[in-house]
């Protein structure tokens, strides 16, 4: 669809290099500027324990399909023009320097905009424009109060096993940059687009935020228990000693729930008919259906719960994860290595994604070949 479409990545770590690979995944020529000196993109040596990894650690392979690095360090002179003759050839630039760096460096967008007036440059910050603060996502998650929220009761705040703030930062600034593709399409102008991860973070609490701001109530570590609905996000240990959640959205699910239990009225009264009385009463109500649920095998349990579309699943690890259809549509391979596409929408023919992306690239892999094309 974008075939086109022409990218400069000037951007490291998760959330840049992740819009990267999007417009990738959808055919764009994305070009990825990594500074030899330092080893590139410094995910490249962020790996685990005993990993088999050449210079693409399994988390630089997360981000960086469907790419050309080139090797360039931008403090050398002859290395600034290449990247420079690159974005005046460039429709998109996605960069990630803590603010002042890409002015230091010639590659800021005002610098950039004076050889590619239609260019578009989209930036990911920690803390906004205005403050030069390094943004790590961990940070984030705790000063933006995830962590606060994340964990049990009593045990300590907790990070998102995931970069998430990154994650959703890619999501904001890639649409962003698709709005600013729709504006040069109808009146032919570039444009700046920022997002910052901790603008982004708080965007994300959703109904946590206004748990706070509406409700006034000041939410608290409860586990993967919902602080709005009951039983919900709360799980379970079976006969055969599989856990399973509930998400029971609605009193009528809860209704069908009690049925498939077996539960009647002298279990439960009359406290739990509604979803308010299920939240204020949770800890009552799941010591209830624990007892039930460790009598019932998991496979009958979770057949009975679906055939009355009551929302419930296995807590699964990754290696079951990835034996779900699902999830090996969503599975890329290529030169051995296999990972995960960016973006998954489906399309009645209109959009067609790259089936043939480039795995991800060594250093400096295509160095030569990008360099001898410009001139």
């Amino acid at each position: 669809m974008l075939n086109d479409l022409k990218v400069l990545e000037l951007a490291s770590v998760l959330a840049g290099p992740s819009v990267g690979q999007f417009f990738a995944e959808l055919g764009a020529e994305v070009i990825k500027i990594e500074n030899p000196k330092i080893g590139g993109d410094v995910t490249r040596g962020w790996k685990t324990p005993d990993e088999p990894t050449d210079d693409r650690s399994a988390y630089f392979c997360s981000c960086n399909w469907g790419k050309k690095s080139v090797a360039l360090d931008l403090t050398i002179k002859k290395d600034l023009e290449i990247v420079k003759k690159l974005a005046a050839k460039s429709d998109i630039v996605i960069a990630s320097y803590k603010p002042g760096d890409a002015e230091k460096l010639g590659v800021s967008y005002l610098q950039l905009k004076a050889l590619n007036p239609q260019l578009i440059y989209g930036q990911i910050t920690g803390y906004g424009s205005d403050d030069d603060r390094v943004g790590y996502d961990a940070v984030i998650q705790a000063e933006a109060g995830f962590m606060a929220l994340n964990g049990e009761h009593d045990g300590p705040p907790t990070k998102m096993p995931v970069a998430l703030i990154d994650v959703l930062a890619a999501h904001q600034l890639k649409e962003g940059l698709l709005l600013a593709l729709l504006k040069r399409e109808k009146i032919k102008e570039g444009s700046f687009i920022e997002v910052s991860l901790v603008q982004t973070a708080v965007a994300s609490l959703a109904n946590q935020a206004t748990n706070w701001l509406v409700g006034k109530k000041l939410p608290q570590r409860q586990g993967s228990a919902h602080p709005n609905i009951a039983p919900y996000g709360d799980s379970f240990v079976t006969q055969d000693s599989k856990r399973i959640l509930l998400a029971v959205g609605s009193d009528k699910q809860f209704d069908e729930l009690v049925k498939i239990l077996g539960l009647g009225t002298e279990d439960l009264g009359d406290r739990f008919v509604k979803n308010q009385e299920r939240v204020t009463h949770r800890k009552e109500l799941n010591k209830i259906l624990s007892e039930k649920i460790m009598l019932i095998n998991s496979k009958v349990l979770i057949e009975k719960l679906r055939n009355k579309k009551i929302p419930a699943g296995f807590i699964q690890n990754l290696k079951e994860v990835f034996e779900l259809p699902q999830a090996k549509e969503t599975l890329l391979r290529g030169a051995g290595v296999q990972g995960v596409r960016n973006y998954v929408g489906r399309d009645a023919g209109f959009l067609k994604l790259d089936t043939g992306l480039l795995p991800p690239p060594h250093l400096g892999e295509h160095t030569e070949e990008v360099v001898k094309a410009i001139g």
